[in-house]
């Protein structure tokens, strides 16, 4: 891998706000520059490697459980028919909302957990969200209500899952150069190898041992993964000499609440305010198909472990796009590849997913299942490349000292619209409680918002892709490689 991921020798600067005042650019052009001494900027193959490899670890671990709650989603869903159960009662929406709420979290408390990196150091922080992400497993198998899963499956994995995921994929972009593309590629698709490995163990898991043992297992072995990448992680040397002189520049009463925020001037952009746009109707119809997966395969007449068998192959495309899509990234610009995968994914539910709600089941089986398991694929690699080239594209767009910044707004922004897309489209499952028989027809409302949302970040990339070639005087000029 060290002859791959090229560390990052050169220098950039991501300005630290903090909540409580908000200095102008001109006040941060003031801020001392940092003295980088020649031992610092010989940055070594084998430390940019093990970055790699511990925020790989950290993505495969905290992603790869928590985008395997499709298995808990038809679990619960089963056991909400069932009487004297946590669920009993509960619709596919009301336990949708569990998963939702972790996902929401680990991406809306990214401007925290950034600035308690810049402030405390990404190990300490990783390490807390290990802690977290394991009692939240732990207390999960206590549960006996549908709200204290909400509480520790939910709330409190999604916050492990944010100090430690937010914290790696922040600081690993920073060792690496010319082949960050496929750097944060290699490192994402511990998304898609987390699912496709956790996905199936969960599932056989909860068969053999049950559901609640299951979590505690989760739990342990999580934490021994959690906290032996997170002891590795730590800034680039020439980021965290600037991350120190901010520090002291902020007041110390204020910099336990110090995130780094986006500034007006740049937020008031026609590009920042395009990305910001994709970010939404992204994060809104993601994790969608990637939570329904399993319990929609019920209703084409497969079995739940068929079902487990979908998250698994969602994610193997996943991880193995990922790379690819990172790579080629790397070589035709990662805009542009960033536009073509948004554009086939959204195609993809258009032609395959929306079909198969709508073909009469009795006679059309093997379609169904035929054209169900074609979005799955496609979705899979497409779909997840706008994760993988997302935190690149911003450093090409706003430049590397914006970055952080950025980064962490919108994925706030992201983890808010997940909070409303997953739900709204549990709502739009129809009948799904009263039904005797589930029928594929129920999800079309599903199937069609999913649709949309993706269509509509395809427009927002295309409208990005054009302010990238908007320069300083305001001219468009065309440039074939962004």
């Amino acid at each position: 891998m060290a002859s791959i991921l090229e560390p990052q020798t050169g220098y950039s600067r991501s300005p630290s706000i903090s909540l409580s005042r908000l200095p102008t650019l001109d006040r941060e052009q003031h801020l001392p520059q940092p003295v980088i001494t020649s031992s610092q900027e010989q940055i070594s193959n084998s430390k940019a490697t093990t970055i790699a490899i511990a925020s790989f670890i950290i993505v495969f671990t905290c992603c790869g459980i928590t985008f395997s709650f499709g298995i808990y989603q038809a679990l619960y869903e089963t056991l909400s028919h069932e009487p004297n159960t946590p669920f009993t009662g509960a619709s596919p929406a009301l336990i949708d909302l569990i998963g939702t709420t972790a996902v929401g979290i680990m991406t809306i408390g990214g401007p925290l957990a950034v600035g308690w990196a810049k402030t405390f150091s990404p190990r300490k922080v990783c390490l807390m969200g290990a802690m977290i992400f394991t009692m939240a497993h732990i207390f999960a198998s206590f549960g006996t209500k549908l709200w204290h899963f909400a509480l520790t499956q939910g709330v409190l994995l999604g916050l492990g899952t944010c100090l430690a995921y937010m914290t790696s994929v922040t600081v690993a972009p920073t060792w690496f150069t010319t082949r960050r593309g496929l750097a944060m590629g290699i490192i994402l698709s511990g998304t898609g190898i987390g699912g496709l490995v956790w996905a199936p163990a969960l599932k056989a898991c909860v068969d053999a041992i049950g559901y609640r043992n299951t979590l505690r297992l989760t739990g342990a072995v999580s934490f021994v993964l959690n906290t032996g990448a997170g002891a590795a992680m730590t800034w680039e040397p020439s980021r965290k000499a600037q991350n120190e002189i901010e520090r002291r520049a902020q007041a110390m009463t204020t910099t336990h609440f110090a995130v780094p925020l986006v500034d007006w001037r740049l937020m008031k952009t026609r590009k920042f305010i395009a990305q910001a746009s994709g970010a939404v109707f992204q994060g809104a119809a993601y994790y969608i198909p990637v939570f329904f997966f399993a319990t929609y395969a019920s209703t084409l007449g497969y079995s739940d472990t068929a079902g487990a068998n979908f998250i698994a192959l969602s994610n193997a495309c996943n991880a193995i796009g990922k790379i690819v899509i990172g790579y080629a990234a790397d070589r035709y610009g990662r805009l542009n590849v960033l536009l073509l995968t948004t554009i086939i994914s959204a195609i993809s539910a258009l032609v395959f997913w929306v079909p198969s709600t709508l073909l009469p089941f009795a006679s059309h089986q093997e379609a169904s299942r035929g054209l169900f398991i074609a979005f799955t694929i496609f979705y899979g690699v497409f779909a997840s490349a706008y994760v993988a080239l997302f935190p690149t594209s911003l450093v090409e767009l706003f430049g590397p000292q914006n970055f952080a910044s950025v980064n962490g707004f919108l994925y706030m922004l992201r983890g808010l619209a997940t909070m409303v897309g997953t739900p709204v489209s549990g709502l739009l499952i129809r009948g799904s409680t009263t039904a005797a028989v589930v029928t594929p027809r129920m999800y079309e409302g599903m199937s069609v918002l999913v649709t949309m949302l993706l269509f509509a970040t395809a427009f927002s990339v295309v409208w990005v892709r054009l302010e990238a070639m908007v320069g300083p005087d305001g001219r468009a000029n065309w440039k074939w490689r962004l």
